[in-house]
């Protein structure tokens, strides 16, 4: 229980730091966000009174404890710019990042330790290096410039896959079968997911690789050699199954950067997500949509490592003491 509340405190000072941090960053930017909701032509007592009812006219101590006080009560404010409530507008773009980052963060798991057992139990072969050499290529690659890459070669040169956006808006009319609808959804998903997955997928492989390399030399893995089991049978039941855990810290890694990640990714795409919406509000300068947006993808970051300690301490019961 002691490790667990550490971790416990930990992440609610770091949240903590993370929401003060935001609230001081956005209101140290230049411009001023009454511009959304304050028009020239409006008197001087209007003008006073809309900015008391966001709360725009106090000191910054005072509107930071509001600020604190609205979030532990779940309210984030009203959106600048759609003028709706911020949690309105970033559920609907947390369920299209999903959409997108879940599938492509398995598969890429997936991928990444199916490909690292097999590397270490090939070690020393051209399929090895092969592997490792395209692996690394496609780490090394800034995001970006792959996702510009692939939709000038797919969909610009070939035309197998659309430009952008999440949608046809042809395919989604009153009327539409569930199936058009969803082969529409995964048509555009494909070049994002691709993307995702190329660059990530050799982190799992590597660390996989390493580990299960470091488990074949065990005396374990020589017994129950000695006893005639078959090579698929101890490389996916005995050594794969043991060299897991180095790869449970690493997904979580990955999952933690990937999230940052979905910025730049969303963006090249025009994917309707929370990391294009973060983007699109630190622009508009739409104070509460942005930093919502900067806690929750600060929050999920810090539960999912909190999730990977309890679990890590859960398969190797030593880390706890």
């Amino acid at each position: 229980m002691g490790y667990l509340a550490n971790r416990l405190i930990m992440t609610v000072i770091t949240l903590f730091v993370i929401l003060t941090v935001t609230f001081t960053m956005f209101r140290l930017m230049p411009g001023d966000p009454s511009i959304f909701f304050i028009s020239p032509q409006m008197s001087t007592e209007t003008i006073a009174r809309i900015k008391a009812q966001f709360g725009l006219d106090q000191p910054i101590h005072k509107q930071f404890t509001n600020y604190l006080g609205s979030i532990l009560h779940g309210n984030f404010g009203h959106s600048f710019f759609y003028k709706r409530p911020v949690l309105e507008v970033i559920g609907e773009r947390l369920l299209n990042t999903i959409v997108l980052f879940l599938p492509a963060a398995i598969i890429s798991y997936l991928v990444g330790v199916s490909l690292g057992r097999y590397m270490a139990w090939k070690r020393g072969g051209k399929s090895e290096k092969v592997l490792i050499f395209t692996g690394l290529s496609f780490w090394t690659f800034f995001v970006p410039w792959l996702g510009l890459l692939m939709i000038w070669v797919f969909s610009y040169k070939f035309g197998l896959f659309p430009v952008g956006g999440m949608i046809t808006p042809d395919k989604w009319l009153p009327g539409s079968s569930v199936l058009v609808k969803t082969l529409d959804l995964l048509h555009h998903l494909v070049s994002p997911l691709a993307c995702y997955v190329l660059t990530w997928f050799a982190g799992n492989m590597l660390v996989m690789r390493n580990s299960m390399l470091e488990t074949i030399g065990e005396d374990y893995i020589l017994t129950v050699r000695a006893k005639g089991l078959s090579e698929r049978k101890i490389r996916n039941k005995h050594a794969a199954r043991n060299a897991i855990l180095p790869v449970v810290t690493a997904f979580s890694m990955s999952i933690a950067y990937s999230i940052g990640g979905c910025v730049l990714l969303e963006t090249v795409f025009s994917w309707p997500g929370i990391g294009r919406t973060m983007v699109d509000s630190v622009l508009l300068r739409d104070y509460p949509l942005a930093q919502a947006s900067f806690i929750l993808i600060a929050m999920v970051v810090l539960v999912t490592n909190l999730i990977t300690d309890i679990l890590y301490a859960y398969l190797d019961p030593r880390i706890r003491y």
